[in-house]
């Protein structure tokens, strides 16, 4: 009997323990370190949309005479780089939902 009343003493204190700690912060503070997933994804589809957009404005500035066919080259396979990049981030969280949806509850 000695023994069961020990033992819940013993909950009751690292019970009280914990909720003080918990309550006083007790390291479960959420550090911010950098900027979100969903920032990091903002900002890259925007690169890969600016990307995009100056291809077509050197492209167009070729047609006109204006630009070098080298300049043109290096922002076509700019834009294409970031387009290939944003597709395979699609792709993973396509693929992650997916096994997201398939584990069982």
């Amino acid at each position: 009997m000695t023994d069961i009343k020990a033992a819940a003493g013993a909950y009751a204190e690292a019970l009280a323990k914990a909720q003080q700690g918990l309550s006083a912060g007790g390291g479960m503070e959420k550090v911010a370190t950098g900027p979100s997933f969903g920032e990091i994804l903002q900002n890259t589809i925007s690169g890969a949309v600016q990307a995009q957009r100056n291809s077509e404005r050197v492209s167009a500035a070729a047609v006109a005479g204006k630009a070098d066919i080298t300049d043109v080259l290096q922002a076509v396979t700019e834009a294409e780089m970031s387009l290939n990049t944003v597709l395979a981030v699609r792709d993973r969280v396509i693929r992650a939902y997916e096994e997201v949806m398939r584990s069982p509850i």
